[in-house]
Order: C-alpha cells, then sequence, then structure tokens
C-alpha cells in the first residue's frame, strides 16, 4: 500500500486501508467499540442466523461475497465436477451402446475413439470447452449422444457465464475505488461563519472524478426514549452544510465539509467537557458514481470523541502555482488552535451568541497586554533605580532609549 512504502503521510488515512499495526504486549484497557472503524469496515457480528438458506437463494451475491480463496475453489471445482460427470455420462453411454468392446470395421459407435473412462473424460473436456482435437466425435447412431452433447453445452455455457461474471464482479467491486477516497484522521469542531460547527476534510487521489459525490453524517449512541426504552445505538442524521451549497460536491481538490451546530443539531448541548466523558460516534459516509466504469461505491469512516479536536481548524492545502492549482497532501490533517467558545452551542447562544464572546475576548485580549506593559515598566523603574544606585547620578538619554527597546515600550 502507498502508506506503507511512505508515500502517504500520516495526517490521513485510506478509508478501506487494514490496519496493520503490530499490537502491544501490554494493552490497556479498551474503551467503548467503535460501531464503524475507521477503515469503513462495519463492526457488527452476525450470530444466531437460523434461517441459512436465505442465502442460496442468491447464489451469485453469495459467490461474489466469499473470499478469493473460497472463490477460486469453487471456480475449479465446478468445472472438474462438471467434466466428470459427463465424462461418466459417456462412459455410460459407450458402455450400454458396446462401444468398449473390439467389434469390426462395420461397427458404427455412439462417439468414436472411447475406449475406457479416460477417454470419455477426455471427450467431456473436449465437448464442454469446445476444443475439438478431432480424434473423437458425436455419430449419427446414438439419440441419447446427441442429446447429452446439446445438455452439457447448455450446462457450460451456464458455468461459465456464472463463474466468470463473479470473477468480474470480484475484481470491480466498488470498495476497490474507495481505497483512494480519504478522511482527514480529526475532526474539529470551531467556529466558522460566526457559527460553531462540526468540519472534516475529505479528498480524492485519482485524476478520475466521482460523480454527483454526496456526503451524509450520522451520530451514533446511546440513548433512552421516554417510555424508559434503552436504545444502545441510536443512528441520528445530522444536516450538512456542503461547500457547494447543494446536496452534490465537486471533489476535485480536498474540500472540508461543515455541520453547523444548531438548536436541530444532536450536538447542540455539547461542551469540551461533555465531549470526554460521552460514548458517541459521528459516522461520515461519501458516496459516488465512479467517472470511468460507472459504478457506485462508497466510502466510510467514523469519529469517536477522542478523534475530536475542539478548538482547531484545518490548515489550507491548496495553493496556486505556476498557473495550476497544487494540492499539499502533507498538510490533510494538520489543524491550527484557534479562538473558540469553550462552551456548548446552546450556552453560547444564551449567553449573547458569538459577538458577545468576541466582546469578551477582544476585552481580555487588551486587558493582558496592559497587564504586560505594566509589568515591563515595572522592570524598567527597576532598573533605572539601580542605575541610581550604582552610578550615583541621572542615567543618561541614551541609556534610557536602549532601555526602552529592551522592554518593548
Amino acid at each position: 500500500m502507498l502508506s506503507r512504502k511512505g508515500l502517504i503521510p500520516e495526517d490521513y488515512l485510506l478509508t478501506r486501508l487494514a490496519e496493520d499495526v503490530v499490537p502491544p504486549k501490554f494493552r490497556a484497557k479498551q474503551g467503548k467499540a467503535r460501531f464503524v472503524g475507521k477503515n469503513g469496515a462495519c463492526n457488527v457480528a452476525h450470530t444466531n442466523i437460523r434461517e441459512q438458506g436465505r442465502f442460496l437463494q442468491d447464489v451469485f451475491t453469495t459467490l461474489v461475497d466469499l473470499k478469493w480463496l473460497h472463490t477460486l475453489i469453487i471456480f475449479t471445482m465446478s468445472f472438474l465436477c462438471s467434466w466428470l460427470l459427463f465424462g461418466m455420462i459417456w462412459w455410460l453411454v459407450a458402455f450400454a451402446h458396446g462401444d468398449l468392446d473390439q467389434r469390426g470395421d462395420d461397427f458404427v459407435p455412439c462417439v468414436t475413439d472411447i475406449h475406457s473412462f479416460s477417454s470419455a473424460f477426455l471427450f467431456s473436456i473436449e465437448v464442454q470447452v469446445t476444443i475439438g482435437f478431432g480424434g473423437r466425435m458425436i455419430t449419427e447412431e446414438c439419440v441419447s449422444a446427441i442429446i447429452i452433447l446439446i445438455v452439457q453445452n447448455i450446462v457450460g455455457l451456464v458455468i461459465n457465464a456464472i463463474m466468470l461474471g463473479c470473477i468480474f464482479m470480484k475484481t470491480a467491486q466498488a470498495h476497490r475505488r474507495a481505497e483512494t477516497l480519504i478522511f482527514s484522521k480529526h475532526a474539529v469542531i470551531s467556529l466558522r461563519n460566526n457559527k460553531l460547527c462540526f468540519m472534516i476534510r475529505i479528498g480524492d487521489l485519482r485524476k478520475s472524478m466521482i460523480i454527483s459525490a454526496t456526503v451524509r453524517m450520522q451520530v451514533v449512541r446511546r440513548s433512552t426514549t421516554e417510555e424508559g426504552e434503552v436504545v444502545p445505538l441510536d443512528q441520528i442524521d445530522i444536516h450538512m452544510d456542503n461547500p457547494v451549497g447543494t446536496n452534490g460536491i465537486f471533489l476535485v481538490s480536498p474540500l472540508i465539509i461543515s455541520h453547523v451546530i444548531d438548536k436541530s443539531s444532536p450536538l447542540y448541548e455539547l461542551s469540551p467537557n461533555d465531549l470526554q466523558h460521552q460514548d458517541l460516534e459521528v459516522i461520515v459516509v461519501l458516496e459516488g458514481v465512479v467517472e470511468t466504469t460507472g459504478i457506485t461505491t462508497q466510502a466510510r469512516t467514523s469519529y469517536v470523541s477522542e478523534e475530536i479536536l475542539w478548538g482547531q481548524r484545518f490548515v489550507p492545502t491548496v495553493s496556486e502555482d505556476d498557473g495550476i492549482y497544487a494540492v499539499d497532501y502533507s498538510k490533510f490533517g494538520n489543524t491550527v488552535k484557534v479562538p473558540t467558545p469553550c462552551c456548548s452551542a446552546k450556552e453560547l447562544e444564551q449567553s449573547g451568541g458569538v459577538p458577545r464572546f468576541k466582546l469578551n475576548e477582544g476585552a481580555t485580549m487588551r486587558t493582558s497586554v496592559r497587564r504586560r506593559k505594566g509589568a515591563a515598566m515595572a522592570r524598567f523603574n527597576d532598573e533605572l533605580c539601580k542605575n541610581w544606585m550604582r552610578e550615583s547620578e541621572p542615567p543618561r538619554m541614551d541609556e534610557c532609549k536602549k532601555t526602552q527597546l529592551k522592554y518593548n515600550f
């Protein structure tokens, strides 16, 4: 993989990349299980399924979902078993008609040059794969042999269609394209357009585009209804504020997808302190149509509370260089700290909103500046007193200017 060779930075991850991290010898106590892994795999185990026959009703999908080793074994065994089955049938036809016995030149067999089961098996392979070496052939002597020939050709075509279609679908599966759809390792919460927003960054490493790409988000957490029913995995949709203002996004360069935390948001009452103690998970789903193949693909990831950074935003990755726009993927997951209210969106709205926060922030900054200047003036006066005590004469004007420049006032 690209990340293993060092070509892709560690600040973002491939959506389907298997995490080959060597486990430590002594593991800490594991936290809450993830509903969706960072690589997009759903962490759900289906147990106690009694109606296993439902999987056989959709044989093609079952074959596509199997592992490659199992698929190749079934691929090989399907042809071998059909060749052996019809080889046995051709041997029985030859045995019943007496083709295995040595007869005169005027005897007409059902199939020429069949003297044993080995020759019948070779004739079965020639018929099904249409090799036709020319040494063995069917004659007009037996009607049953003609019927068997027709049946074997039809069965061979069906096996070819199913198995080759299964191999093609496994090699062209949509999640292979999702390997190059990337998400930022962390999500951030900060102010954007005077609103508290939850933001992530997505990107596409390939030049071939994802057509009609859409992004959906869900919050998965444990909740309790008014009747006292406990829902262990309550999935709540959250509204997305896409950069282009529509449901579809133009994923040519990395985009920052934001969610405005308002009254309708499940994160409305979430504060930085609550974020560290609540067990919630934000699932992000990116869907679109692959431009080259026309197959719909889907990439998924999730962010638990420990992966959500409060008071930070993403740094720019796109710059204009020699008339083209260059994307620096080394900065894909980099964030910087920005002034952000240390309270929930609900408390921020009740306390006067973002303008009141900026006013308080400005007053605090002016107070801190005055304190720094006052401390510098006190140090300046102390040094002047030392000069008077040491030289017993007033300091010269040039020394005063040097001391002022030293304390930056």
